[in-house]
């Protein structure tokens, strides 16, 4: 099965402190999310972010289609990065690397996405959905974070 690929980067105007503090709360995952997809966080937030942590979402991927995710933090380094890694989903594999790092005038954001799709050459035929819909939900995000933490102002 072919190993598919994802990356996005944003520039925050906000600390890394802050940016930090905000990305590794998942209850912010609504605020992030296009609501079509109506995600609903279940469980796994009550404490902050941590390796083995396990969070619970439901999703709507597709308009008839709801399915619980299991997402499992593998790695943290502190105002660094986190790994979350699907252990259940829509997904055969996803695999999330989300790095941040101090920049002049705030923070950048960068997110690398390796993934798998579910149902042999019937996934295959997805992919182009698949790559479309990450595309959008991944403009929603970075529309959703400048509308809440403003606009990066180039030093």
């Amino acid at each position: 099965m072919k190993l598919y690929q994802h990356s996005a980067q944003q520039k925050l105007p906000i600390s890394l402190d802050e940016a930090w503090k905000f990305l590794t709360d998942a209850n912010n995952l609504k605020l992030l999310t296009p609501p079509e997809l109506e995600m609903k966080v279940l469980y796994g937030t009550e404490r902050g972010m941590y390796p083995g942590q396990l969070i619970e979402y439901s999703v709507k991927p597709l308009p008839l289609y709801r399915t619980n995710w299991v997402t499992h933090i593998t790695q943290v380094q502190e105002k660094e990065f986190f790994v979350d890694e699907q252990m259940y989903g829509p997904y055969a594999t996803w695999h999330h690397k989300h790095f941040i790092k101090e920049i002049p005038g705030g923070t950048l954001m960068e997110d690398l996405i390796h993934y798998r799709l579910p149902l042999g050459l019937l996934g295959k035929l997805g992919a182009p959905f698949v790559k479309k819909q990450l595309e959008e939900i991944f403009r929603f995000r970075e529309s959703a974070l400048t509308k809440h933490f403003g606009e990066f102002k180039n030093q």
